[in-house]
């Protein structure tokens, strides 16, 4: 993160001593990297206490994950990572956001595909993206999905949502279940993975 400050204070000073609008142009750090180096630093000063924002790259703003540790629900004691990527044309789209970890969720796909209304750009409820939205909003609205934005009434993943209509108890036991077989690497033998089917 300070990298990228410090690289917009010496891209601004240097400004004055360019001689041509060519070399202006090949140093100039786009809208998208100025207002994530403020949204990130508003960021990480507003973390939830159940998360935490990584940068592989911090002349990178525009692509981290996020690790996601419910503290309560169905998915207490988890740890869902989150990939999320800023397209340049930010804050004018949302941000493309997908799931790494495999998850029974009722609004994420098995695939890592996400339902949360703030990431779409057209929404019908109007909760959808605007450009006055921030990547805090992202962080709380992904932090939220494991607990009061869990919603089994207009799932993306119909066939959790129907597992959980079906049978709520083996609902709830199958979130470990998953997390034990694909972030564990423990295997269930075929007769305990039927009962929590």
């Amino acid at each position: 993160m300070l990298t990228l400050a410090s690289k917009l204070k010496r891209d601004d000073g240097g400004k004055t001593g360019r001689a041509s609008g060519a070399s202006d142009s090949a140093h100039r750090v786009s809208i998208r990297d100025r207002l994530l180096t403020k949204e990130v630093a508003e960021l990480e000063a507003n973390l939830p206490s159940t998360c935490k924002a990584s940068f592989p790259d911090e002349d990178k703003l525009h692509h981290f994950q996020l690790a996601v540790s419910p503290d309560e629900g169905y998915y207490q004691s988890g740890r869902f990572q989150f990939e999320i990527d800023v397209p340049e044309a930010y804050n004018m789209v949302p941000p493309k956001v997908r799931c790494l970890t495999r998850i029974w969720h009722p609004n994420i796909t098995e695939t890592g595909e996400i339902c949360l209304s703030l990431l779409r750009e057209h929404s019908i409820d109007g909760t959808g993206w605007a450009p006055t939205r921030t990547l805090k909003d992202v962080v709380w609205g992904l932090n939220s999905l494991f607990t009061d934005l869990l919603n089994f009434d207009d799932p993306l993943n119909i066939d959790a949502a129907e597992h959980h209509l079906r049978d709520k108890v083996k609902f709830h036991l199958k979130p470990y279940a998953n997390y034990l077989l694909f972030v564990g690497g423990i295997m269930l033998y075929s007769a305990e993975r039927a009962l929590l089917w």
